[in-house]
């Protein structure tokens, strides 16, 4: 799994479209069909995730809103981001 780091700015893969629904989303992959479920942590992530703004500028949007620990949501976020990267929602930063 790819490292994320601090400064990459984040954006959908192009084929990915989130929804919002109760108390999560559902992401969308058109290519493969595939529906992911996501938690209210997950969901608030890709809200921030617009393709201009940097991973750390995203953990500072996220550790305001949910007073959390900024160190300790960055190696999360990180770690979501590598994640979703590899599962084709988000666009690999470094391509």
């Amino acid at each position: 799994m790819a490292e994320i780091a601090s400064g990459m700015v984040l954006r959908l893969a192009d084929d990915a479209s989130v929804q919002h629904v109760g108390d999560g989303a559902v992401v969308l992959l058109a290519r493969s069909g595939q529906l992911y479920t996501c938690n209210g942590t997950t969901e608030a992530f890709l809200d921030k995730v617009d393709g201009a703004r940097s991973l750390d500028q995203i953990v500072d949007l996220l550790s305001d809103e949910f007073e959390v620990d900024k160190n300790m949501l960055d190696q999360d976020m990180a770690a979501l981001a590598a994640e979703l990267v590899a599962e084709g929602i988000l666009a690999d930063p470094g391509a």
